[in-house]
């Protein structure tokens, strides 16, 4: 390689950097080479002189440039929770826990803007002919924030503690993984039972996946899992510094990140913040640069886009909302979702499940609640995935809205017009509770029942949701990247979100089960024809829908706020993430 200094002129170019008197250094510059927005080379190549930094690497042409020198310290408030209970990934349930997470520890692969997976920890990858066998090359030379080196033992372990569901809620993502085999310091292979398309996504990546998000086994060790929950030790961007339950959470920039060119940030301050006006006051004020966890309320949308301060970045999501029915309590109990549909709507129970998924105006709740943002939901696979969303679902399913069909049906199952219908205790979280209260009003107006609102914080919410201890919830799903996110999470007879923490000796399943579309989730899992495994998703999603596993509601908005002084890049632009080691200061 040629070296710099070989030609006269760069040589010319560092002599004259280094020209200054250290009590002026700017001397000799115009002003123009030290006027904005962007400074003139002779004066960069200066003030890394006068600041002792400058060497031949600078004047490599074609070379790899150093980390940008943007630093800073972003100030960013976390919305949809009161606290951020854990971080370790065996025990993330939520998209705002995982979303930090994704800043600290590291997987094989990691989502890119596309919803592709790349390689992460794992530097490249093979897989054998009969899709069995993927052997992964991991990077060397990397560490955990403890100075503990990374290595294929750490995989091995991470594997074995998520199969196990004592200690982690992912171990079903697990269940094709027939062997995981070190071949070396740095390499691995996965033998899986069958060919499994998602593989990468679903069971390798680092945020939305979890399973396999690498936990540090000295960290562990010496911590204990409680405190590993608060502040883990990673391979990630950046390090955790400190979390206290209630308060926040601090990163500081990885020095020794496998990615010289990342983090740009020098740190993070996360503060969560439960109510909406709030969090308004404190973007707007220049408190915080930035909003992260779950989108900003609806109503301060509009609010936000007419400041000048701040931009406004929205996409579609990936997600789905909706209102569950616990099929365990009157007055829509149903005992066995089994049966084919005609016979289902001859029960009673059944019936008013039906007219509460056929009464729910979407159009009307998307308008009052959502401002107009979002799309009618008749399943969980969601519009961002593109090639596994059915367009035509919402034509056809039986959930479409129909004021008539769904009146007729509470009056077949003995309660014309809502008359001696009960008060129903609708379930939500703190931030979901405006939403909470715009379903209860289309009930009211569509067929005249009352709903009564219990909110609670999102933690407790979802806990009483795990346990069946609600009679309709208003919960939802968000970091669905692949078609196995919602409905190999949510629509299985042993999903991790259906029923997990219920008392099973009188409750066999949860809010559903269905043999068929356990089947066809199970089958499509492992099929590597997208065309076939298309069919399949598209097939158990629309069994979802026509036996009302709840009454869906709507796909959001992906809503990202920042104040314009934040340069967030259009590569980082991941719908239900926050890229934190990408973003710097303007």
């Amino acid at each position: 390689m040629t070296h710099p200094f070989d030609d006269p002129k760069l040589r010319a170019d560092f002599d004259d950097a280094h020209d200054f008197d250290s009590r002026d250094p700017m001397f000799g510059l115009h002003r123009s080479e030290l006027s904005g927005p962007v400074l003139g080379r002779r004066a960069v190549l200066r003030l890394l002189a006068a600041s002792g930094v400058l060497t031949a690497g600078h004047f490599l042409t074609g070379s790899t440039p150093a980390r940008a020198a943007s630093g800073g310290h972003l100030r960013a408030a976390w919305a949809g929770g009161g606290e951020i209970t854990t971080l370790d990934p065996a025990r993330i349930n939520q998209v705002l826990q995982f979303q930090i997470s994704s800043q600290i520890l590291g997987g094989l692969t990691h989502i890119n803007s596309d919803l592709v997976a790349e390689g992460d920890l794992a530097q490249d990858w093979t897989v054998s002919d009969d899709g069995l066998e993927w052997t992964f090359n991991l990077r060397e030379g990397v560490s955990f924030h403890n100075g503990d080196p990374f290595t294929a033992e750490d995989v091995l372990f991470t594997v074995e503690r998520s199969r196990d569901p004592e200690k982690s809620i992912h171990s079903r993502v697990l269940s094709n993984v027939a062997d995981v085999q070190k071949l070396g310091d740095h390499t691995v292979k996965f033998v899986l039972k069958a060919p499994q398309a998602s593989f990468l996504v679903k069971t390798l990546e680092r945020a939305s996946g979890r399973a396999v998000t690498i936990v540090s086994r000295g960290a562990l060790a010496a911590m204990g899992p409680a405190q590993y929950g608060l502040t883990p030790v990673g391979t990630g961007p950046f390090r955790c510094t400190f979390h206290e339950l209630g308060q926040g959470v601090v990163l500081e920039r990885n020095e020794n990140y496998h990615r010289p060119d990342r983090p740009l940030l020098d740190k993070v301050t996360i503060t969560p913040v439960l109510d909406p006006e709030p969090l308004a006051a404190a973007i707007e004020a220049g408190d915080v640069d930035l909003i992260g966890g779950a989108n900003p309320s609806s109503e301060l949308i509009d609010r936000f886009i007419a400041n000048p301060e701040l931009e406004v970045n929205m996409t579609a999501d990936v997600g789905f909302q909706a209102v569950w029915v616990n099929p365990h309590r009157d007055p829509f109990r149903v005992e066995n979702f089994d049966k084919p549909l005609e016979e289902l709507m001859k029960e009673k129970g059944f019936k008013v499940r039906m007219a509460l998924a056929k009464g729910l105006d979407r159009d009307r709740f998307i308008k009052q609640s959502e401002f107009g943002r979002g799309v009618p939901a008749y399943g969980s696979i969601n519009p961002a995935m593109g090639f596994f969303f059915d367009g035509n679902l919402g034509e056809d399913s039986p959930q479409k809205f129909d004021l008539e069909a769904a009146r007729q049906l509470l009056a077949d199952a003995g309660y014309p017009n809502g008359e001696g219908f009960p008060t129903l205790k609708l379930l939500c979280p703190a931030n979901l509770r405006r939403d909470a209260q715009v379903v209860a009003g289309i009930y009211k107006r569509t067929l005249g029942i009352s709903i009564e609102l219990v909110t609670k914080d999102i933690t407790v919410a979802l806990d009483d949701f795990l346990s069946m201890n609600f009679d309709l919830a208003r919960i939802g799903s968000g970091g669905d990247f692949d078609p196995d996110d919602a409905i190999v999470d949510w629509m299985q007879t042993g999903s991790k979100f259906n029923g997990l923490k219920r008392d099973k000796e009188t409750m066999a399943f949860g809010y559903w089960s269905n043999e068929e579309a356990d089947a066809l989730i199970d089958a499509q899992r492992l099929e590597t024809d997208l065309e076939k495994r298309r069919e399949m998703v598209q097939k158990a999603n629309r069994l979802t829908s026509e036996k009302v596993a709840c009454a869906f509601l709507f796909h959001p908005t992906s809503t990202l706020v920042y104040r314009k002084t934040v340069n967030y890049p259009a590569a980082a632009r991941i719908p239900g993430l926050v890229e934190l080691d990408q973003i710097s200061f303007a």
